[in-house]
């Protein structure tokens, strides 16, 4: 499925409708360049899950993983700035998934060999300065 996009508010709009399928223990990795819309779309899907301050959602570039609580717990993480799988491995992601929470990763490409086998794919494009395609890939065993 590809949901094209126009502004950052029909991306967060994007996002919370995304929000919609999520349950605890789901994952969601995103991908794509640096402005496409990463952290927007997450804090749609913060809004959906029920985040109240959504709009103060950003990416955790440094700290690697932010926490959200909302109707369903938020496991915010990026991994932009890690540079070997034994590193994506270390931060623990996988702990979060017990954790009745959703997990959303930023540049999840970095991980694509150890993503867990069902996920929510979504790739990110640059269309134009305020447009952006998502394509959502429902990824299951």
């Amino acid at each position: 499925m590809v949901i094209t996009t126009g502004s950052e508010k029909e991306t967060i709009k994007a996002g919370e409708e995304i929000s919609r399928r999520l349950k605890p223990g789901d994952m969601v990795a995103l991908s794509g360049d640096l402005g496409a819309g990463k952290t927007t779309l997450v804090k749609g899907i913060a809004k959906g899950l029920g985040v109240r301050d959504y709009l103060h959602v950003n990416s955790p570039s440094f700290t690697l993983v932010k926490e959200y609580k909302g109707r369903i717990p938020l496991f915010h993480f990026d991994v932009y700035r890690l540079n070997s799988l034994k590193d994506i491995e270390d931060i623990g992601y996988e702990d979060y998934l017990a954790r009745d929470g959703v997990v959303v990763i930023e540049w999840s490409n970095k991980m694509d060999r150890i993503l867990p086998v069902r996920h929510l794919a979504i790739a990110l494009r640059i269309r134009g300065p305020e447009k952006r395609s998502l394509t959502i890939k429902d990824i299951r065993p």
